[in-house]
């Protein structure tokens, strides 16, 4: 079967054998996740990689690209070809076998403890390129060890451009990238934000202007542009919007 489906040639490294009774069991989760859809803005899907399917979407229209989320799970893998442009395709590809193995040199019960984070864009039916984050995390494994599905959260990037391949382990400071030219992972640490840099960035998520936050701590105005700078470098983004989406897709606030 997946010789005859396009979307296997994104997953050249997560081949799964048999689905035995014992990974079919304790599959009833799509409603906790349907519940998760409906508290978050951000769009979610569950994919099956056994047949390259979504056996759930949720219907934010970030992720649908026009369609419905019933079209989109009819399609499936078919939607990356119908809607992702050729060089970000290429891109996909090569993250997914980096990214199987990764994985694949995890033990078996720390697999779910890593999550992956990268962006690309998404076509919509009237031909607008949309830069999208995907943050992607296991649901289940199989007797194996293999991938079998993943939850997915899909959100607007705050980068620039396509890539920006990361992978994190939930718990820890650790991070790793991917070089996509050269196919390896980099361990660092994720950056951290002092004190006084989280809580200037806490009130610019409330909607508080920098005079009113400089007001609030007792500080002139320059003071906050200060520590804005310094979010900023510390984050590597260009403005306070991406600060804010880099430190809530990072849990640094």
């Amino acid at each position: 079967m997946m010789k005859n489906n396009p979307g296997a040639t994104l997953l050249t490294k997560n081949r799964l054998g048999e689905i035995t009774e014992k990974d079919i069991a304790d599959q009833h989760y799509l409603e906790v996740v349907k519940a998760f859809a409906r508290l978050s803005y951000e769009s979610t899907y569950v994919i099956n990689y056994s047949n390259m399917s979504f056996e759930y979407v949720s219907d934010n229209p970030l992720f649908l690209c026009g369609n419905t989320a019933e079209e989109v799970m009819q399609m499936g893998y078919e939607f990356y070809f119908r809607h992702v442009p050729a060089p970000d395709l290429e891109m996909l590809s090569i993250l997914n076998d980096a990214g199987f193995d990764f994985y694949a040199q995890l033990p078996q019960n720390e697999k779910k403890n890593y999550s992956i984070s990268y962006d690309f864009h998404l076509v919509t039916k009237a031909g607008k390129e949309i830069l999208i984050n995907h943050r992607l995390t296991p649901l289940f494994l199989t007797t194996e060890g293999k991938i079998w599905k993943s939850m997915c959260v899909v959100s607007l990037s705050s980068q620039q451009t396509a890539g920006n391949v990361c992978i994190y382990k939930h718990g820890s400071n650790d991070r790793w990238k991917l070089n996509l030219e050269t196919k390896i992972w980099h361990k660092f640490t994720k950056p951290e934000l002092t004190d006084r840099e989280t809580e200037v960035l806490r009130m610019h998520a409330q909607g508080f202007s920098i005079s009113q936050i400089a007001e609030k701590i007792f500080v002139a105005p320059d003071t906050i542009k200060y520590y804005r700078r310094r979010i900023f470098e510390r984050l590597e983004v260009a403005n306070i919007a991406d600060a804010l989406a880099h430190a809530v897709n990072n849990r640094l606030l």
